[in-house]
């Protein structure tokens, strides 16, 4: 229980007003409630409470950025994921509406070490814990991030239970159960939970190409970023048909992001199949796992993904190395698709992992990490440049999309 009456006058009115605005003399005297995390292996760290009480189930993932946890939170590739950040001090400046990735957070839950209740920066609207209390996003502080990043690199991705309030041994066995009942995202379509419900435009009042964008999980820094490079965006619900698309008469496809396997979705594979080479295409993270496995090759699972905004890859095309940032648990196997429709173009000097394909006929191209990249870096902003001048290239397509024969092995 908090003594109200050894606090000072202004945090005083402030608790009267339910505010959190407490001096640096205050914090000393307020106790921090309890929480855990307890993991599908075993594992459970004990540490204090923020953000919205209560509990949250998700697959824990690590982030190496120093910056940037909004557009972590409101980020649709995260959904279903509890993010732990490794850099240590984290909600300094605060939440600002013009940072926001999507219109809703869809991280389940968050991971750090230790959680700033100080906001200060001009461009702050609103104190991360009050956002997070807004979007009901469960939270723990005080453990020890980088022993549990040590686990997940070495033991790879775990689910995991957030708790807030005391434990014991029961209810450390409990969590731990629910934590290993949560259904795998393997094999999952989680797209229909992140896609726009219907089409939207935002005009640009410019005489740009018209491009299509189909959503698996848009971050608005994508459309922002097309926008800049001298397009006009529409972007569609992940299951319009391709007949509806080219109805729209695009001179570009773009195929975004989005969380889950990319496996999940068939129907956007045929989609993708359909319309190659009708249209010049830049896929983004999942949008490139979807040209993979729509042309016939196939994906793999990461250890423990790639989750950050510092990681080297390699621009095969100029030799030049690219710091990007990254959010992905799934590649692509380049040398798994047929014909050698596609070639590499980028790599990441961390693992050798794909980072990016182009394909050898049609004006198409993706990228594995994230070129619109808010926050930073910007070293692949020439991606969307290099897409427009592709549209613009382009004569327009004139045909309908074709269709895949059911072929029979006799």
């Amino acid at each position: 229980m908090t003594h109200t009456h050894h606090l000072s006058l202004v945090t005083r009115h402030c608790l009267a007003e339910g505010l959190t605005c407490y001096t640096l003399a205050d914090m000393s005297l307020l106790k921090k409630p309890p929480a855990l995390l307890a993991l599908e292996d075993g594992t459970v760290y004990y540490g204090y409470a923020f953000g919205y009480p209560g509990k949250t189930v998700g697959e824990v993932v690590f982030n190496t950025a120093m910056t940037g946890y909004q557009e972590i939170l409101t980020d649709p590739s995260y959904h279903g994921q509890s993010v732990t950040m490794t850099y240590p001090h984290i909600g300094n400046y605060g939440v600002s509406v013009y940072d926001m990735e999507s219109n809703i957070p869809y991280a389940k839950g968050f991971i750090v070490r230790e959680f700033s209740r100080v906001a200060s920066n001009h461009r702050s609207n609103q104190d991360l814990q009050s956002f997070m209390e807004q979007h009901k996003i469960v939270a723990i502080e005080g453990i020890d991030t980088r022993a549990l990043t040590r686990r997940l690199r070495s033991g790879g991705v775990v689910k995991g239970v957030i708790y807030h309030g005391e434990g014991n041994d029961d209810l450390e066995a409990q969590f731990i159960q629910e934590a290993k009942d949560l259904p795998d995202i393997d094999g999952r379509d989680m797209t229909p939970e992140v896609t726009t419900p219907l089409p939207y435009a935002r005009p640009t009042f410019k005489d740009n190409p018209r491009v299509v964008v189909m959503d698996f999980g848009i971050k608005h820094s994508i459309v922002y970023k097309l926008e800049a490079a001298g397009a006009e965006a529409i972007v569609v619900p992940a299951q319009t048909t391709p007949a509806q698309i080219m109805a729209l008469n695009p001179y570009g496809l773009v195929i975004s992001n989005g969380p889950g396997d990319p496996d999940g979705p068939k129907y956007a594979h045929d989609s993708v199949w359909q319309l190659l080479g009708l249209l010049p295409t830049y896929g983004i993270c999942l949008g490139h796992q979807l040209l993979g496995l729509a042309v016939g090759g196939k994906t793999y699972k990461l250890k423990h993904g790639h989750h950050g905004a510092n990681t080297p890859v390699k621009n095969l095309l100029t030799g030049e190395v690219e710091i990007t940032s990254q959010n992905h648990n799934y590649a692509v196997d380049v040398d798994s698709i047929p014909g050698k429709q596609f070639v590499a173009t980028h790599i990441n000097l961390n693992d050798g992992t794909l980072e990016g394909m182009a394909h050898t006929r049609y004006p198409v191209f993706s990228v594995q990490y994230h070129p619109e990249a808010s926050p930073g870096p910007h070293d692949a902003s020439y991606l969307f440049r290099r897409f427009i001048e592709e549209v613009n290239a382009f004569e327009g397509a004139t045909a309908m999309p074709a269709f895949k024969a059911n072929t029979v092995t006799l």
